[in-house]
């Protein structure tokens, strides 16, 4: 699957209605980013099962500051709508798929029950 770019308008639908989301915040402007990219698409090619979305900070402002995105690149990943990972920089090709890895194999409903445990 090919990446997604996503606006401020579907992005809560995004997270919400897909297992796992991650979400690239980037500018055009941005060298990091722009070195990031290829990196990001090629991962979203071998994980089909993941939807890899992309938000223009410069096109998306108001998402951007909603989202607190202090420096760009950042990477967000959610599952089952719940963030559980949020980092600024590039991630290289390895970091990158160890990330959709444990991702994958974080159990989110134990993690909410041990919340909602010791909340309660």
């Amino acid at each position: 699957m090919a990446t997604k770019d996503i606006t401020a308008e579907e992005f809560n639908t995004t997270i919400n209605d897909n297992e796992i989301v991650l979400v690239d915040f980037w500018a055009s402007w941005c060298g990091p980013c722009r070195a990031f990219a290829p990196t990001f698409k090629a991962s979203s090619e071998k994980h089909p099962d993941v939807v890899y979305a992309k938000v223009d900070t410069e096109a998306e402002q108001q998402l951007a500051a909603a989202a607190d995105i202090r420096s760009i690149p950042t990477l967000m990943a959610f599952k089952k709508g719940k963030l559980v990972f949020n980092q600024a920089g590039a991630l290289p090709p390895a970091a990158l798929e160890d990330l959709v890895q444990k991702v994958k194999e974080f159990d989110i409903d134990a993690a909410i029950a041990a919340q909602d445990d010791s909340q309660g």
